[in-house]
Parts: C-alpha cells; sequence; structure tokens
C-alpha cells in the first residue's frame, strides 16, 4: 500500500526517532536515486547515501531499499521509471541530475501516489515533492561573506570563483555580495569555475597573472579551492593570500584543524544531507510521524576550534 497520504503533516520530528524499534508492518520500499560520484562532492554524497541505508536496514528489517546512481538525466530517469515498474517502491528520494528533464518523470512518480522527497536541486515545477531537503544556499554565501567583512579591511582586493551558472550558485553569489556590502572590500574578479578544479585552477592562473594584488580567494567550494590552491602554488605566492571554499571536504578541513594559514575557515554544505533525506523519508514509513515539507541544513563556519565535528575520514569527500 502506498504511504503518500500517510506522509503528510505540518512538520519535521526529530530524527534521532529513528533509533526506536520499527512497528510491525508490511515490507515497504524506498527508492534512492542520485548522481554518480562524478567529482567530490558526489563521492562524499553516495557514501553517505550508502551508510544511511545500511543503518537503516538494521534499525528497520521492514524496510527495503533500491539505490540507484546515474551519470546522466536519461539514465536517472530510466532508473526511477524501472524502480516503479520492477520494484513497486512506496517513496522516492531523488536528487535531480538536472532539473528540466526529471520534473516529468518525477511528476508522473507522484501522480501514482508514491511519496516523492528532493534533494539539493529543484524540480523546475513547483509542488510536486512533498519533501525537500537541502542546504541552505543563502547562508552558505552568506557565511563566507561575514568571514571576508570581518577579516579584511577597507581597500584589500579579492576575486571570487562561482559555481556552474545556475540558480543555486545565484543564491550563494547574491548573499555573499550583500555580506560585504559596505566593507570597502573591492572585487577585483569573478569568473564561473563550474566546481571543478581545473576550470579552477585555470581561471585563478588567469586571476594572478592579471592581479598583482589579492589578499583573499573565495573559491566558494572545495573543489574549486583545490584548483586554487594548485594555481596559487605554482605561481609561487602562497604567503599573498588566503583561500575560502566550501562543503566540508576531507583533506580541507584536516588542514583547517591542522592551522594551515592558507586555509582559514570553510562553510558547510554537507553531503549528508542525502542522509537526513532518507532517514526522515523512512520515518515517514514506518510510523504516522509528519515528515511534509521543508527541511533547509544550515551552513556553518567551520574553524580550526570546530573542525574536528566536521571531519569524516572515512568519505571519500
Amino acid at each position: 500500500m502506498k504511504r503518500r497520504d500517510i506522509f503528510k503533516g505540518a512538520a519535521l520530528a526529530a530524527t534521532m526517532a529513528l533509533a526506536a524499534p520499527a512497528v510491525a508492518q508490511d515490507k515497504q520500499t524506498i527508492g534512492v536515486a542520485i548522481p554518480s560520484a562524478t567529482h567530490g562532492f558526489m563521492g562524499g554524497l553516495n557514501w553517505h547515501a550508502q551508510a544511511a541505508i545500511d543503518r537503516l536496514k538494521e534499525t528497520y528489517p521492514n524496510l527495503d531499499f533500491v539505490l540507484s546512481t546515474a551519470g546522466d538525466a536519461g539514465k536517472m530517469v530510466n532508473d526511477i521509471e524501472d524502480m516503479v515498474a520492477t520494484r513497486n517502491i512506496d517513496a522516492l528520494v531523488v536528487l535531480p541530475f538536472e532539473s528540466e528533464p526529471l520534473t516529468a518523470p518525477v511528476q508522473a512518480v507522484a501522480d501514482q501516489g508514491i511519496w516523492v522527497t528532493v534533494v539539493d536541486r529543484g524540480l523546475s515545477q513547483e509542488g510536486i515533492e512533498d519533501l525537500y531537503v537541502a542546504g541552505d544556499n543563502p547562508g552558505f554565501g552568506r557565511a563566507a561573506g561575514e568571514y571576508f567583512a570581518e577579516n579584511l579591511q577597507e581597500g584589500d582586493n579579492i576575486v571570487v570563483l562561482r559555481g556552474i551558472p545556475t540558480t543555486l550558485d545565484n543564491e550563494r553569489v547574491e548573499a555573499f555580495q550583500a555580506a560585504i556590502e559596505g566593507s570597502g572590500i573591492n572585487v577585483l574578479d569573478m569568473q564561473h569555475g563550474n566546481w571543478n578544479r581545473d576550470d579552477a585552477f585555470n581561471v585563478m592562473q588567469d586571476f594572478l597573472s592579471k592581479y598583482d594584488d589579492i589578499d583573499a580567494v573565495w573559491a566558494s567550494d572545495d573543489d574549486m579551492a583545490v584548483g586554487v590552491l594548485e594555481a596559487i602554488d605554482q605561481a609561487g605566492r602562497n604567503d599573498e593570500m588566503w583561500v575560502v571554499g566550501g562543503a566540508g571536504m576531507k583533506e580541507i578541513i584536516k588542514r583547517i584543524m591542522d592551522g594551515d594559514p592558507m586555509l582559514p575557515v570553510n562553510v558547510t554544505y554537507p553531503p549528508a544531507q542525502i542522509a537526513t533525506a532518507i532517514e526522515l523519508t523512512a520515518l515517514g514509513l514506518v510510523s504516522p510521524t509528519p515528515v511534509s515539507g521543508r527541511f533547509i541544513i544550515g551552513s556553518q563556519l567551520v574553524t580550526p576550534e570546530n573542525a574536528e565535528q566536521f571531519y569524516f575520514p572515512d568519505s571519500p569527500f
């Protein structure tokens, strides 16, 4: 029996309720469709998805899971259609590879009375999903911007690397700009690094060749920060500037723990948000707990003092 209506409610319950024993019920299946581990963040997301599934299988023997990973939107659509046709899923947790191509297929799932949880990248049409789980993109940019405003002086120069041109990236950059407004910080340049190490390396090489005086870099992503740091190192300008990335890559977090002056802080955008989505979806299946709505995971500033709590050495990210 589909459980879409049972999920409906006004509030989200604390996820620690998952530790309670599951009530006796028929076997139910949750489908999880996510992008494959094409870069660091997605590698971490895949790891946290599998870890959550393993935990929940132990806690709730009456729950079953089918996990698929896709390297493009077409495969993800096929995976979801197969979950519905052959596995008779009761709920779907999906992080869309791309918003537009996944909207109609996910709508078709919802139209069959199957619960839908969307993670991170929203669909192109509002109101399809029952639960939306994501990081706080404006908060991500705001936290970084506030650190820059507090730790740079009027007249200091920065450069900015943006991600892929998306609404998500716009939200981050607009919040960052609002946070530094009035600080007197000069934004020398702002280019898209596409959340890619190689692209970020090339963009930063260009910045370094154009500007003799750079005090700090907002890389806005840890994969891009790796490329930025390599470009700075090759140019021999390590002592001139510091870099702030984001999302909590373990190598970056470890360097913050160790007090690396080039990486003073980080901003969280946890790949573990997929675990939150899966666990809340499971909670709705095994109990009458209301879990519909929006669950936004706040961004936190990672410093040398608190970095240890954000360090996951076993994660690929």
